[in-house]
């Protein structure tokens, strides 16, 4: 039959329209179910099939949206259900985390059972109690708290096992307390930074009280109260700062020479101003690195020393503060043009000279200049023989001045460059060469730094006003092992 493309309205009269008795084609409106049937409709009808499957459609949908929403309720209690397992995860973990540490700092709060230890994502352990109590009494003090002060920051969560498995009482990864034999007691926990920063005096640990903090995410303390006997100051030893600073400890170094550039050149440089923890060349950006520095501090001081200061020939580099708190361990790294690693851990280097107070007062923070300071060098060191060093290493000196010797142990003096460029560049190249001496075991480590004044004299000067050379002199003894 033919199709005159009119179709019965399907409104209230809908099948109205139709002449005598004949069968009229009726396209069905609606955006869920739109087919066309044949046959003789009523007036309304149409409307009522309508309503009809409409109403069946939402009831379906409504059914569907209901199941869902019980299915996510079902769902939801299982990643958020309280147990007396805890999921801690470290961030910033600068120093080191181990079994003893999150017992001490667990303790309080309950009977700890048993600790695991795992670094698959970052370092994470799950510490589980003897009870639930205990668990949320934990997590509820300890959640968002630093182990110390701007670092080793906690994020608990409840986990999902009901008990954990330790095969074997490793100090840095698992412990069993359960287990009553002697010999498998724990070692004295680790209250101090850690073998890497070395505790300038007894630490002291602080249990968490309501009173201290209830799980905010800011703490003016660590439950590891910082080291006693640091002396405020800007060439005070490196402390981290806290964490609610604007501020990290890592920074961005721009501008480095591709070809030459490595991690150890770019520590002789930067360790002037702060302790460096890591270094990271990034493989993606060539002549860019990452440098997590002790703290914030240290940070602002290379970015106001360092920054855009021309480096060699030609060269300049830039430095900023990094959105990162930290730099995560990188266990294999490409190699650099020069077929050295690129990063690397500087956290347990002897060269790192804010250690201590005693040897942080012997630092003075300068801007770089043409004119170095140099120290730890074999007593019987001849002028020649150090232009001679730099001119190996493609940076040659315009003049050398020995101060006169105070000790038998080592040498110092002063050595001039030809402007500030080639200085910073001597710096990365010659900064903490090995340097053998007659007679000695090991070699000496000859370790630089700028120089406050624009002139040799002016230097020499200065140096024996401020006692630098008896100072210097007694920084380092000759046995001073190369790292």
């Amino acid at each position: 039959m033919p199709y005159n493309g009119a179709s019965n309205g399907s409104g209230g009269g809908g099948g109205g329209g139709a002449s005598g008795g004949g069968a009229t084609i009726v396209v069905s409106e609606g955006p869920q179910n739109k087919k066309i049937r044949t046959g003789v409709q009523q007036p309304g009808e149409n409307d009522v099939h309508m309503h009809a499957r409409s109403t069946q459609q939402q009831n379906q949908q409504q059914a569907l949206m209901n199941k869902s929403n019980d299915d996510l309720r079902r769902k939801r209690p299982e990643t958020t259900r309280p147990n007396h397992i805890l999921l801690f995860t470290i961030i910033n973990p600068f120093y080191p985390i181990t079994v003893d540490v999150l017992h001490k700092i667990c303790n309080p709060h309950g009977q700890v059972l048993r600790i695991v230890i795992f670094k698959k994502n970052g370092v994470q352990a799950m510490v589980e109690f003897d009870s639930l109590d205990a668990a949320t009494r934990a997590r509820e003090n300890l959640n968002g708290a630093d182990i110390y002060a701007g670092c080793c920051t906690l994020k608990i969560d409840y986990a999902k096992p009901e008990k954990l498995n330790v095969y074997k009482n490793e100090p840095d990864t698992s412990w069993d307390y359960t287990l009553s034999t002697g010999e498998l007691l724990p070692k004295p926990p680790l209250l101090g930074p850690g073998t890497a920063f070395p505790p300038f005096g007894a630490p002291e640990y602080h249990p968490t009280t309501p009173e201290n903090w209830k799980g905010a995410a800011i703490h003016p303390t660590g439950l590891m109260k910082e080291p006693t006997g640091v002396v405020p100051g800007r060439n005070a030893p490196v402390a981290f700062t806290p964490q609610g600073q604007a501020q990290g400890g890592v920074m961005m170094v721009y501008g480095l020479d591709h070809d030459t550039s490595n991690t150890d050149k770019l520590f002789n440089l930067v360790c002037l101003y702060g302790n460096v923890a890591r270094i990271k060349f990034l493989k993606t950006k060539e002549g860019t690195a990452m440098v997590q520095m002790g703290d914030s501090v240290a940070v602002e001081r290379c970015v106001q020393h360092l920054n855009n200061i021309p480096v060699g020939t030609g060269g300049k580099i830039q430095i900023a503060f990094s959105k990162q708190n930290f730099l995560s361990e990188v266990i294999n790294p490409f190699l650099l043009p020069d077929h050295t690693p690129s990063f690397k851990e500087y956290t347990g280097s002897k060269n790192n000279r804010f250690l201590s107070p005693a040897q942080a007062s012997k630092n003075r923070i300068q801007p770089p200049s043409k004119i170095l300071h140099f120290f730890n060098t074999p007593p019987g060191l001849t002028e020649d023989q150090l232009i001679g060093i730099f001119n190996i290493k493609d940076v040659p000196a315009t003049s050398v001045r020995l101060f006169p010797l105070k000790t038998e142990r080592s040498s110092s003096g002063l050595i001039e460059f030809p402007n500030i460029s080639q200085a910073v560049l001597a710096i990365m190249k010659c900064n903490h060469l090995p340097i053998e001496g007659k007679g000695t075991k090991f070699p000496f480590i000859m370790k630089l730094c700028f120089s406050s004044s624009k002139s040799m004299n002016g230097a020499w000067n200065n140096a024996t006003s401020e006692g630098m050379i008896e100072k210097e002199n007694d920084v380092d003894s000759k046995v001073d092992i190369y790292n």
